[in-house]
């Protein structure tokens, strides 16, 4: 049975071909930015993790077991329920990786600095993903909770404070 870190470099090997067949002189691409698998881990009966490309930034589910599950239909949407909230995730399929569902969380990568900044964003948004806390925060005692926060502003921390 495959591993973490087998399946975060299979991942990040189709993604790199993507960015050098697919993606080359695409103008959303950040320059400073590569291709990288970010905390895989076996969440169920799948591998979650982050991708990180020059033009994107997704949340990846992948079947454990590809051969005991039927794939949803590329396109199709579903909502995964985290501790931190409910996520939509849209299927996929690519050689190389197979059947997957993403979850779109930055797109274009503009915002970024560096390299590191993105796997900063990416561990972090592992963690807020798993983080209770998040329901329990009282919007009276946080203004930028009295409005709806946008799936980037969660994960960059805004209902921590202003």
């Amino acid at each position: 049975m495959a591993t973490a870190s087998d399946i975060a470099a299979r991942v990040a090997a189709v993604y790199r071909r993507i960015h050098v067949e697919r993606m080359a002189g695409v103008p959303l691409l950040h320059p400073g930015l590569e291709v990288a698998a970010v905390g895989f881990r076996v969440w169920g009966d799948v591998w979650l993790g982050v991708l990180v490309t020059p033009w994107c930034m997704n949340l990846m589910l992948l079947p454990r077991d590809p051969s005991a599950v039927l794939p949803p239909p590329s396109g199709s949407k579903r909502v995964v329920t985290f501790p931190s909230g409910e996520y939509e995730f849209v299927a996929g399929c690519e050689p190389g990786v197979g059947a997957y569902e993403s979850c779109s969380l930055f797109s274009p990568m503009g915002d970024f600095a560096d390299q590191e900044a993105a796997l900063a964003t990416a561990r972090a948004v592992l963690q807020v993903l798993f983080d209770t806390a998040v329901h329990q925060i009282d919007p009276d005692a946080n203004p930028a909770l009295r409005r709806t926060l946008t799936r980037r502003e969660l994960l960059r921390g805004a209902f921590l404070g202003e």
